[in-house]
């Protein structure tokens, strides 16, 4: 027999990152005996979670697990800085089961997702008091993404340098004088893609802004439709379709500059759970990496 302080110490020693190897032969007991312990602590945790209010500022990222459970979702408390919960899967129809179990789904403010069509629908039907958040890096990365695409039909010498790419894609308040000399020949050497640099920094601008009152997003809306809808007449393909997809997510774009708050939280929570697959060599059971998710990020 053994109490429940000695158990409860069992856990605690493993949760800090001593090994089950180690922890058996400290104390003289099997390795599969503190996984059971571990498990038992931590499946407490994860049933608290049933019972669990949904957090007012939520962030819907995805993530990979393994070959067999290619995506899971995860539900991140961006207010608190902690992981909610992970659902494996990433359709409405894998994750409609958790949803709709979730208590306090009409209390949610603010919903954070990247430009994910299947998130926003998921979020308007799910969360219908919520506000949709862009996520800024996601954003911004899709900005340069397009435009360097257009660059590199302009400069085919992008396409073999490796260093030009980065300068174009550091803002230039971030570049150093070097990097600003080799923007400057660049864009003298090929004028003709100096106006659609000034465009992307323009556009990039307005992008960054944050901690806006509301009378200044009003303010910023007319220049960001106008900025949207020339890339939308533009005569460059990969323009056309940044501005199309800017305009389908005009409304969160706009409440981006509104809410601080970012999936760089729920990101970095990502790098965690790799870290936790790794010093495990890897989970086959979702089960029990979700244990392990919530016990250490939750």
């Amino acid at each position: 027999r053994s109490t429940e302080p000695w158990r409860e110490s069992i856990y605690r020693d493993h949760h800090e990152g001593i090994s089950a190897s180690a922890m058996a032969r400290m104390r003289r007991l099997g390795s599969a005996t503190v996984g059971r312990i571990y498990a038992e602590f931590t499946g407490r945790k994860a049933r608290e979670r049933e019972s669990l209010q949904c957090p007012q500022v939520l962030g819907i990222d995805e993530h990979r697990v393994h070959r067999g459970l290619p995506f899971a979702t995860t539900f991140c408390d961006l207010k608190n800085r902690r992981i909610f919960d992970i659902v494996p899967g990433r359709s409405a129809r894998e994750l409609a089961g958790f949803l709709s179990r979730l208590q306090g789904r009409e209390k949610v403010k603010v919903v954070c997702i990247d430009l994910s069509s299947s998130y926003r629908a998921l979020v308007r039907r799910w969360f219908p008091n919520a506000r949709i958040v862009a996520d800024r890096f996601h954003v911004i990365r899709l900005l340069q993404h397009h435009f360097l695409d257009l660059a590199r039909q302009i400069v085919p010498e992008l396409r073999t340098h490796r260093g030009l790419p980065g300068v174009l894609r550091r803002h230039p308040s971030r570049l150093e004088k070097r990097h600003q000399d080799k923007l400057e020949k660049l864009l003298v050497d090929h004028p003709a893609l100096a106006p659609l640099y000034e465009k992307m920094v323009e556009l990039w601008d307005l992008l960054r802004l944050k901690h806006q009152a509301a009378r200044t997003c009003r303010h910023h809306i007319p220049k960001l439709l106008r900025l949207i809808d020339e890339l939308r007449q533009s005569a460059f393909e990969p323009l056309v379709r940044l501005g199309t997809t800017l305009h389908r997510w005009r409304e969160a774009l706009v409440t981006m500059w509104r809410f601080t708050r970012n999936n760089g939280i729920t990101e970095g929570f990502h790098r965690k759970m790799k870290l936790i697959q790794r010093r495990a060599f890897g989970f086959r059971n979702f089960h029990n990496y979700r244990l392990r998710v919530i016990a250490q990020c939750g």
